[in-house]
């Protein structure tokens, strides 16, 4: 096990397109990290680069206490598990789980040790005599898994693993995952497009957006305090409601905006007087937002009406679809008591559940305590 350590490490392709921008980021010895963002972000160009498949531009790259910039892939101690699963056709279970150690040089004995070992950890005991066409493409992964696994690398890099299979298998796979990381504490970076499995695996997260690094925390605080309004909009399904317009204050503290108007709780009166007059953006979660079914149930927090223009339910919970002016708002609620389309809905959201950013630079500007 190590860490890993990236110190301002920047990737410019000779087409001018800047794929990473300066990145400085520790993982430390044991973790498991997810790198998440959308396609085009750079999270896996930075994967490739500690992979030694890309070449760094400028910085350097250590695991645990090697400068490794400038070292090929076979030398960094490093096991990579692709999307495609990358398994040799004509091979068992078995051979592919041991092809990586024979090249090596390992003994038979030290090779059928290694993979028997690995295939108990992923259940894959029973399959060893079968083809890679053989087995569903969960089990496929769990052979690219062990291939990496039997190795016994410093750090385990995985490159959006999981997008080739079904809902699912996703969800029980990533399970594997997390409980393999458990097992064995071996560092662990993750790549992924998807917020769930960034959400579910990840001790701590990277948000990547255009190259940069957003925000680095643990997946909680990044979707409690995101730190400007890309990290909000991106982390969250449904995604934050966003407000924008000028704050003012004519009676009631608000943010006008085409017309319409967005009150907000009293307590912000003094946290936001520096900014009256001036643009601002409002963002709530789907569901901070609550139904207001009692009148005067919001207590101290604010409340807004919007009229209800869709509705999905999908079981155990229902997302109405409102329009408050020119916003349009999506409420996380219980399926029961729905109202009906057309109909106004009063709202009632906490003040600590709002945020608020500056619309110019997108950082976060205030919050309540």
């Amino acid at each position: 096990m190590a860490a890993v350590t990236l110190r301002g490490v920047r990737k410019v392709y000779e087409n001018g397109f800047v794929a990473a921008h300066r990145a400085d980021l520790t993982i430390v010895d044991g973790e498991l990290l997810v790198l998440v963002g959308p396609s085009g972000c750079g999270k896996s160009t930075l994967l490739r680069m500690i992979a030694g498949l890309e070449e760094v531009t400028e910085g350097s790259i250590f695991i645990g206490d090697r400068d490794v910039t400038t070292l090929e892939p076979r030398d960094r101690d490093i096991a990579m598990v692709f999307q495609s699963y990358a398994l040799y056709p004509h091979m068992t279970v078995e051979e592919n789980l041991g092809f990586g150690l024979k090249l090596r040089g390992s003994t038979p004995g030290e090779v059928k040790k290694l993979v028997n070992e690995a295939a108990q950890t992923l259940d894959l005991t029973a399959l060893l005599s079968r083809l890679p066409k053989q087995l569903s493409g969960g089990q496929r992964q769990r052979v690219a898994l062990g291939r990496a696994l039997v190795r016994k690398p410093q750090v385990f890099l995985l490159d959006e693993p999981l997008s080739n299979l079904d809902a699912k298998l996703r969800g029980s796979t990533r399970t594997e995952i997390a409980r393999l990381h458990r097992s064995l504490g071996t560092t662990m970076i993750y790549v992924t497009h998807d917020q769930v499995e960034a959400m579910t695996l990840g001790q701590r997260i990277v948000v990547m957006n255009q190259g940069v690094i957003q925000q680095v925390d643990t997946p909680m605080r990044i979707y409690d305090h995101p730190v400007n309004l890309f990290v909000a909009g991106f982390l969250g399904n449904p995604s934050m409601n966003f407000f924008r317009g000028t704050l003012s204050q004519q009676g009631v503290l608000s943010i006008l905006g085409d017309g319409a108007q967005f009150p907000l709780p009293e307590a912000y009166a003094s946290v936001l007087a520096g900014y009256r007059g001036r643009e601002l953006i409002a963002g709530i979660r789907p569901e901070d937002l609550r139904r207001e079914l009692a009148p005067g149930s919001a207590g101290e927090g604010g409340v807004i009406q919007g009229t209800v223009d869709l509705i999905e339910s999908i079981g155990n919970e229902a997302f109405l679809h409102l329009r408050l002016g020119p916003w349009p708002l999506i409420v996380r609620t219980s399926p029961q008591n729905l109202p009906e389309i057309g109909t106004i809905v009063t709202l009632a959201v906490s003040p600590q559940r709002i945020h608020f950013f500056d619309p110019a630079s997108g950082e976060r500007v205030v919050a309540l305590t």
